[in-house]
């Protein structure tokens, strides 16, 4: 059967770390958020966290239940590495055990394709850039803690938080340069925070693209990028939209080679009704249906892996930059350090819209704007933190050390400011609190 498309969909879990084991913020134990729905049934959604926790489950059940019937299903799994610490600290490890088994076993394991991501789901533009490669190489010895060397060597594609891509030059120069250092070979984007580098828009989303980072210096770095295209996140995963919408497509020629387009999406894989209830029953009929038609299911690596074999590689893909930073190269026309903080002040003037913190799967939302009384305290605390522990021999391995680094990747989570003020920012302030007090 001549494949005409191939389509993939990776599901984003995530649950935060919060000091809520207990009446009292200042000396409650630290505990996965699912575990504080499990014991506060009553308050708002709560009453969903058993569905929850059958969702980072379940998906290691369809593969199994699918490769049972001779078809050939594909998922792609970014868990955030609080939830993962959240899962064994509950003692689920009857959910652990179920992903292992998709993971390491090698009747499965072709299926299921791990994606990076940050440890405590940081979004990258709102982390103090030393805290990035933090986050990153112990999402990997966390992961490698459960699933062995041997998996996390096959994790190459890397999923960021809230699928932030950051627009300042030289922290996204920082942010790719890490991923490449820590091993990962392709980032996924969503299709609205890249440009190319002329400032037009991407006319070639299902094509992988080079995305190109340039810093204040000059300095490159690069690495191939997997296009999430724009919608609604969960419904068009819970639907299966990608793999309908690869059907209508075919053979289109890119950058001289006649390829079979590669449709992508994420989505939240526990949350929403289309999730919870649609999501089971549309995963298993779009793979049961693959065997019959041009359409196949592909996971992000083994595609890039096809072009590659077609004869395609990373020089040869279409460049691409993170969004609106064609106004920030109108200003920076000599390369020195702080060149591109000037040239940005300049943009400013210009156009009165611009910012650097939109570029994430919703442009209505600003990590930094409005949350200084959190912010603060994060800055701080990673300032005293690199200021004890940097260039110096500390045992990375000691209790001193992996506490107040737990402390501060933790502060740092997304949430902490995705639901507003109250009681999640009180979160992020006792967690920085405690972060201070175990750096003295």
């Amino acid at each position: 059967m001549k494949i005409n498309s191939y389509f993939g969909i990776a599901l984003h879990m995530h649950q935060p770390v919060i000091p809520a084991g207990g009446s009292d913020i200042r000396t409650a134990k630290l505990i996965s958020n699912l575990q504080y729905m499990m014991d506060h049934q009553d308050i708002g959604d709560n009453h969903n966290a058993s569905v929850f926790l059958n969702c980072y489950s379940r998906i290691a059940d369809f593969v199994r239940e699918l490769s049972g019937e001779g078809k050939n299903p594909r998922i792609m799994l970014d868990y955030s590495g609080n939830l993962l610490w959240g899962l064994k600290d509950m003692g689920e490890e009857r959910v652990l055990d179920n992903l292992k088994l998709v993971t390491c076993d090698k009747k499965y394991s072709g299926y299921v394709e791990w994606l990076g991501t940050m440890l405590s789901h940081s979004v990258v533009s709102s982390t103090p850039v030393p805290d990035i490669r933090l986050h990153i190489k112990e999402w990997q010895g966390y992961f490698a803690s459960i699933f062995g060397q041997k998996a996390l060597k096959k994790v190459k594609g890397f999923s960021s938080p809230e699928m932030h891509l950051p627009i300042h030059p030289d922290v996204c120069f920082e942010y790719i340069k890490a991923l490449k250092e820590c091993g990962y070979k392709w980032l996924m984007v969503q299709e609205h925070t890249i440009e190319n580098l002329d400032g037009t828009s991407v006319r070639r989303p299902h094509f992988p693209h080079k995305l190109v980072a340039k810093n204040s210096l000059g300095e490159k770095a690069e690495i191939t990028v997997i296009i999430k295209t724009q919608g609604s996140d969960n419904k068009l995963i819970g639907q299966m939209q990608p793999y309908y919408e690869a059907k209508t497509l075919g053979h289109e020629i890119y950058c001289g080679v006649e390829l079979p387009p590669f449709v992508a999406q994420i989505g939240d894989g526990e949350n929403g009704g289309v999730m919870m209830n649609e999501f089971p029953e549309a995963y298993k009929k779009a793979f049961r249906e693959t065997g019959c038609e041009g359409t196949a299911g592909m996971n992000g690596t083994e595609y890039l892996e096809f072009v590659k074999q077609a004869g395609l590689d990373e020089k040869s893909f279409m460049p691409v930059q993170p969004i609106s930073q064609s106004k920030i190269w109108e200003f920076l026309k000599e390369y020195s350090h702080g060149a591109a903080d000037k040239a940005i002040e300049k943009v400013k003037q210009k156009y009165p819209g611009f910012s650097l913190e939109k570029a994430s799967w919703t442009n209505d939302k600003d990590w930094v704007k409005g949350y200084e009384d959190i912010m603060d305290p994060i800055i701080q605390l990673s300032a005293a933190f690199h200021k004890k522990f940097d260039n110096k021999n500390i045992d990375k391995a000691s209790p001193a050390y992996k506490k107040a680094l737990l402390y501060l990747l933790l502060s740092q989570t997304s949430c902490f400011r995705y639901w507003g003020t109250g009681v999640w920012t009180d979160y992020a302030k006792e967690i920085c609190r405690r972060g201070m007090e175990a750096l003295k």
